[in-house]
């Protein structure tokens, strides 16, 4: 309880003294261990071609060694601490390659490389006889080195790129089935909602830039009554919320989520239930101490969260597809997080961060079980399974 206490009061308005930065981490081993997804996708399709599907034993410790490494960084978290490091990228424009662990992005990078290891052993049974499977680890490798670099970086820029990547890569991993062109259609959709977002989260971030001169979302937090204070403010927050919104599939635009269930099982289980759909989530989270006690943030957040709550809830009891009632539910839950962050108190925070960390769990495993099911009896259809 202790460390998601404290978790909570960081994403509240306080963030830590530049005496507990831990810069001595900002050695290579942190940027070789972020880059190892990235070179495990690389190896992935000779990889398979060599040893089949077994193959995902091989590539599941890319992310093993991710969590065990970031793992290591838990006790001096849990004491309030943060660990930061990175190198300069483009000087004359001040654009670092950084990264910073605290507990928000730690929480987020255990899930990533915690849940990405058993989706990738998932994978290499579910998808055991497909021809494509060498493709498939790549894709989901890259997805993962994504997805990881989105919630560890600390520079503007390259959160942005990581933000687009993680688009790209779900792009490929939804159409992966592209003979069918449904998967075609939902990959096209689900590009076009999160990159119409992409752009408005640019433009929220080179406003945020104006407002405060800095480019690295560490130095943003403690920046709160100046970007509350300048009267670009709502223009910036409702940039910023446009890229939340349509990553997490938040009303009006969740119709790309239950679509997006186009995709194989594994895609589902890791990116539309316990990371992707997150990212969203992640950047309201950051920004609570910088945007959040205004009036706009305490009335958007909780109205559009909880209309998500409500559609998602009552779509999912429509359906009798599995996966689709996975999918309106996780719907749901991400209106839920968003409206938890919304209400602004430590208790509410900290009720969204444990529901994040559950609804993570159980609906990644939830979804490998649909997977399961179907794998074995041929068919979703609740009603054609009863007795199974």
């Amino acid at each position: 309880r202790e460390p998601i206490r404290l978790l909570a009061g960081n994403l509240m308005l306080k963030t830590p003294s530049s005496g507990e930065r831990m810069n001595a981490d900002s050695s290579w081993v942190t940027f070789l261990v972020m880059l190892s997804p990235f070179i495990a996708a690389f190896f992935a399709p000779a990889l398979t071609r060599l040893l089949k599907h077994n193959a995902a034993w091989a590539l599941a410790l890319a992310p093993a060694l991710v969590f065990v490494h970031f793992a290591s960084f838990a006790p001096k978290i849990a004491d309030g601490g943060v660990v930061t490091g990175g190198f300069r990228w483009v000087p004359s424009f001040n654009v670092n390659f950084s990264w910073y662990v605290d507990g928000l992005s730690l929480t987020f990078a255990l899930l990533i490389s915690g849940i990405g290891a058993l989706i990738v052993l998932y994978s290499g049974g579910y998808l055991k006889n497909n021809e494509n499977l060498g493709r498939f680890f790549s894709f989901i490798l890259m997805f993962m080195g994504s997805m990881l670099g989105l919630v560890l970086s600390d520079s503007f820029l390259m959160f942005f790129v990581y933000w687009e990547l993680t688009s790209i890569t779900s792009f490929l991993l939804i159409g992966f089935d592209h003979g069918r062109e449904a998967s075609r259609r939902a990959a096209l959709q689900a590009l076009v909602v999160t990159g119409l977002g992409g752009l408005a989260l640019m433009a929220g971030l080179l406003v945020t830039w104006n407002i405060t001169g800095v480019t690295q979302l560490s130095l943003l937090v403690s920046m709160g009554e100046e970007v509350r204070a300048s009267p670009f403010y709502l223009m910036a927050l409702i940039l910023l919320l446009g890229g939340a919104f349509t990553k997490s599939a938040q009303f009006p635009f969740h119709f790309w989520l239950p679509n997006a269930m186009e995709a194989p099982t594994p895609v589902s289980a890791y990116l539309h239930s316990a990371t992707m759909v997150k990212a969203g989530v992640y950047l309201v989270m950051r920004l609570n101490p910088a945007f959040g006690e205004t009036m706009a943030w305490e009335t958007i957040l909780p109205v559009f969260g909880g209309t998500t709550l409500v559609i998602g809830s009552l779509l999912a009891i429509r359906q009798t597809d599995l996966k689709l009632m996975l999918a309106y539910t996780t719907v749901s839950s991400l209106g839920l997080m968003v409206m938890m962050t919304g209400f602004g108190t430590e208790q509410a925070v900290a009720a969204g961060v444990l529901y994040l960390i559950a609804h993570s769990m159980f609906k990644g495993a939830l979804f490998m079980l649909a997977g399961n099911i179907d794998h074995e009896a041929g068919t979703r259809d609740i009603t054609r399974l009863g007795g199974l």
